[in-house]
């Protein structure tokens, strides 16, 4: 969140560094200017007051020393100078983040995905977001040194998601499937298999199987995979014969787990730890792969800010099964709260160490309470509860525990009674199910929150203390 420096201690703070008198009286001279303005103004004046305050904010910042080596003092600075940004940023968001997202997709007749919206708004607002080149530059560094580029981005989708119309609908544009997955399609429905980096798709009989295959980090999620996964999942929701999906992970070639199959180990905490993983990601991950998992795709079509909001959702989904083996870490088990239906191999088991990494774990805040209960939720999210499949608590999410020779059976024996009535009834037992648990209007709710509290997560001194605590980060290599 953003914390309220009082007017009175700002110059205080700021010059105990040392930073110039003239440059740090500047900066709060135009934080001040920003703040005590009498009414919004147009977008072009705004961001002329609110680019000068980032502007000259970082300009501070390079001053100082790498973000892990400044000393209790130059922490405090950066402190202030980080939060006076990030207020601007809020409060100028607050007034045009709304317009700016109307004129950038013409009402909502062009619709932008996340990353394309984000780079697009960019351009119009140098210096407020971050350019695509900018942050590939500060992706050079550990994430223990990023000063928070991309804090505004967060502050931005979470003003998008505070109106109904607009959250709604680039939710609904992150449904629609990616234009790569259409190039694909020809191929997936004439060979059966498409291989894909570091995901496997494949129709046998009429199921689709994606297997996730970032062998060398246990199938765990970054924004290399991001892509991957959401293209094999349009493909088997777009191939026509296709009427259900599998999710599974691919055999991994770790010491500790050579030759087994592993679910998923979750967010790549190596990654993250060497800086190579985007706010963006969180975004895309649970707006796209994850939500298509669970409400299936929108297919191309016009749309605008003026659709009606209230009627019901017209995806086309199927049904999905997961089948754990090994464990289902993080972003895994959030996965499991989107399937149908989930098959664990004896032995294995679950678990959401959001309290381990520092981040919020994706959509699981909003999903897994219906599943467990709110006081198991809150011991898994922040207590760090594991759940192993055979007991009364991880069968809340598992619905068939097998030894691991006979998962096969299993896969087709739930495919047969799941498709034996047809498509058309789990269609539209899946719309209903979600009509009372997660409408729509839920999840563009709860997004107001992960969007602002994860960019602050993701740049926190706690989420590098965790990582280096908990998962020996210094010593992983990329």
């Amino acid at each position: 969140m953003i914390e309220h420096i009082p007017l009175n201690e700002r110059q205080q703070r700021i010059d105990a560094s040392g930073l110039p008198r003239d440059a740090t009286s500047q900066f709060l001279q135009a934080a001040r200017a920003w703040e005590e303005r009498p009414a919004p103004s147009t977008l072009d004046e705004d961001s002329a007051l609110v680019r000068s305050v980032c502007r000259q904010g970082r300009q501070l910042l390079s001053r100082l020393p790498l973000k892990s080596a400044r000393d209790a003092t130059q922490k405090d600075v950066a402190h202030v100078i980080f939060h006076l940004m990030a207020d601007a940023a809020w409060r100028f968001f607050r007034h045009h983040a709304h317009p700016l997202y109307r004129d950038l997709t013409n009402n909502g007749t062009r619709p932008l995905r996340v990353d394309e919206l984000a780079w697009q708004a960019a351009a119009r607002l140098p210096g407020i977001l971050p350019s695509e080149e900018e942050l590939r530059a500060e992706s050079e560094l550990l994430q223990k040194d990023k000063d928070g580029l991309e804090i505004n981005q967060g502050l931005f989708f979470s003003h998008l998601f505070t109106d109904r119309a607009i959250g709604s609908h680039l939710i609904r544009t992150m449904l629609r499937p990616l234009p790569q997955s259409f190039e694909y399609l020809d191929e997936f429905r004439k060979t059966g298999r498409v291989q894909l980096d570091k995901a496997l798709v494949e129709a046998k009989a009429q199921a689709g199987f994606l297997t996730f295959q970032n062998l060398r980090y246990l199938n765990a999620e970054d924004d290399t995979t991001m892509v991957p996964f959401e293209v094999a999942t349009d493909l088997i929701l777009m191939h026509p014969d296709l009427r259900l999906g599998v999710m599974r992970g691919g055999v991994v070639d770790h010491p500790k787990y050579a030759g087994r199959r592993v679910f998923s180990a979750g967010i790549n905490l190596t990654h993250i730890y060497r800086g190579k993983k985007s706010y963006l990601g969180f975004l895309t991950k649970n707006m796209g792969f994850f939500n298509k998992v669970h409400r299936g795709i929108l297919p191309p079509g016009p749309d605008s800010l003026d659709a009606p909001l209230d009627e019901p959702e017209s995806t086309v989904e199927k049904p999905w099964v997961a089948v754990i083996e090994t464990f289902a870490i993080g972003g895994g088990c959030q996965l499991l709260l989107v399937a149908d239906y989930v098959i664990a191999e004896s032995g294995s088991f679950f678990s959401l160490p959001a309290r381990k990494e520092g981040i919020i774990p994706g959509l699981a805040n909003l999903r897994l309470p219906r599943f467990t209960g709110e006081a198991l939720a809150r011991q898994a999210i922040m207590f760090d509860k594991l759940f192993k499949v055979e007991t009364p608590e991880g069968r809340t999410l598992v619905s068939e525990v097998v030894p691991p020779g006979e998962i096969e059976q299993a896969v087709e024996r739930c495919a047969a009674n799941a498709l034996g009535a047809g498509m058309v009834s789990i269609s539209a037992n899946r719309k209903a199910l979600r009509a009372q648990a997660e409408p729509m209007e839920v999840l563009r709710q709860y997004l107001v929150t992960y969007a602002r509290e994860q960019a602050f997560c993701h740049l926190s001194e706690d989420l590098i203390n965790n990582l280096e605590k908990n998962w020996n980060a210094k010593e992983r290599k990329l």
